[in-house]
């Protein structure tokens, strides 16, 4: 019988020592989620995804491009100008990705309408931006802003129209930037609301280029707050603007 439980006892584990091992196996395993959650995010982010496309800018490569296009004619600005080729309109909001901070872009070339200039004076203008095509480099993102976020079937696009006419002055030669304010209302997600921005303005050749950036706190329209599985974002973000109008 001795001999029985000896031999018993050395073939099983010592008393205590199975709970030590398994916690030491859930402390070692929960050091690797942390890595993980913290170190995938951190990789993607850095050496994956890299720097967020730059700001939109009368400046940008696109829009130099499409003023090539269009020729270097300088046309006279009386008269009605439509948005063309070269035009974008999106959002920029700050993320945090599991503790790693990152910027979310994403933009529509989906943009129509027009402004008509009178002598030195812009009478009238508005532009509206299709919100079903934004696209950022992110499917769950877009999924995320198209549905509950934006809600883009009940509220397919975003429209200014300008309020108030703008006095240009003396107009711009070409390729001079001038910066104008621009009073208008912003109808985002079924909600108008009167914004006043300063509109960055520069022609180029037959072309007269717009940009500029309107501050939305999301609250503001009825938005929801972007924040989904491991990802927050703040309460407010930039919706960006580049219209690039051509003599109709």
């Amino acid at each position: 019988m001795t001999t029985g439980a000896t031999h018993e006892t050395s073939q099983g584990s010592p008393p205590g020592k199975k709970p030590r091992r398994w916690l030491k196996g859930a402390i070692i395993g929960g050091i690797v989620v942390v890595a993980l959650l913290v170190g995938g995010p951190f990789v993607y982010i850095n050496f994956i995804e890299g720097d967020p496309p730059a700001a939109l800018s009368v400046n940008s490569q696109s829009t130099q491009a499409a003023a090539d296009a269009a020729g270097t004619a300088t046309v006279s600005t009386d008269g009605t100008w439509k948005v063309g080729t070269g035009s974008q309109v999106g959002y920029r909001v700050k993320e945090v990705l599991f503790g790693q901070s990152t910027t979310a872009v994403g933009r529509t070339s989906g943009v129509t309408g027009q402004m008509v200039i009178s002598g030195t004076t812009v009478q009238s203008a508005t532009f509206t931006a299709d919100m079903t095509t934004v696209a950022s480099d992110q499917s769950q993102r877009d999924g995320q802003f198209r549905g509950r976020i934006m809600e883009t079937s009940r509220y397919p696009t975003a429209t200014f129209t300008l309020t108030k006419p703008i006095d240009l002055g003396s107009v711009p030669a070409t390729g001079v930037t001038k910066t104008y304010q621009a009073t208008g209302d912003l109808t985002l997600h079924g909600v108008t609301k009167s914004v006043s921005i300063p509109l960055e303005t520069q022609r180029s050749g037959a072309q007269i280029k717009i940009g500029g950036q309107i501050p939305i706190v999301f609250a503001d329209y009825n938005v929801s707050n972007p924040s989904f599985a491991g990802v927050t974002t703040e309460d407010n973000g930039i919706m960006e603007v580049l219209l690039v109008f051509a003599k109709s």
